[in-house]
């Protein structure tokens, strides 16, 4: 009987293991800045997260179905290498979110960011056509109030378009996942959006 508990934790081991390796290897997660070293077009927080921009994005839930959409519009601004990037939320629920990233570059390649619903403060590294920013995000009471680990990927595409790609986990687990993209919002557009 104690060998087969024991061939039994030995199997559960081995099974877990092989998850967390696959998941590790074989995921979203695998990926390393360094990665996009060389890919082009070349990002760059100023630049590309500077003056009115558009998002439009899907909300994923754990069972990997389509919980929530969201458009938000957003304006970023720079004095040095200090900026903020302001985000209005509308949800396809009806419920309205904003949020003021802080923004401070440190070096070529690193930055950290602030906002009200972060728990400390988030690092991000900009490589080659992307940008990966790790934080810990409080969501709102009504959404539960948890605090979930979040790693943000922004890729450059050739178009201009930021397709922006993020995994929320709890304990580990991916309870949900975002894809939006971001691009310049024309300012035409701008001005007849403000107009209506």
């Amino acid at each position: 009987m104690k060998l087969l508990t024991v061939l039994l934790i030995l199997v559960l081991g081995l099974t877990l293991g092989v998850v967390y390796l696959k998941g590790r290897l074989f995921s979203f997660r695998s990926q390393e800045p360094s990665d996009y070293a060389e890919l082009g077009p070349f990002i760059s927080l100023k630049e590309h997260l500077n003056g009115p921009i558009l998002s439009e994005g899907l909300i994923y839930g754990p069972n990997g179905r389509v919980a929530n959409s969201f458009v938000a519009r957003m304006e970023g601004s720079w004095d040095g290498d200090t900026g903020t990037l302001k985000e209005a939320f509308t949800y396809s629920n009806g419920k309205q979110q904003n949020r003021q990233w802080n923004l401070t570059i440190v070096d070529d390649t690193t930055f950290t960011a602030t906002a009200d619903d972060i728990i400390g403060v988030a690092k991000g590294k900009v490589s080659g056509a992307t940008i990966r920013m790790d934080y810990t995000i409080v969501l709102t009471e009504e959404a539960g109030g948890h605090s979930l680990n979040v790693t943000d990927w922004l890729y450059m595409t050739e178009s201009g378009v930021i397709m922006n790609r993020s995994e929320m986990r709890k304990f580990g687990i991916k309870v949900a996942e975002l894809i939006a993209t971001m691009r310049p919002q024309p300012e035409e557009e701008e001005r007849r959006e403000a107009a209506e």
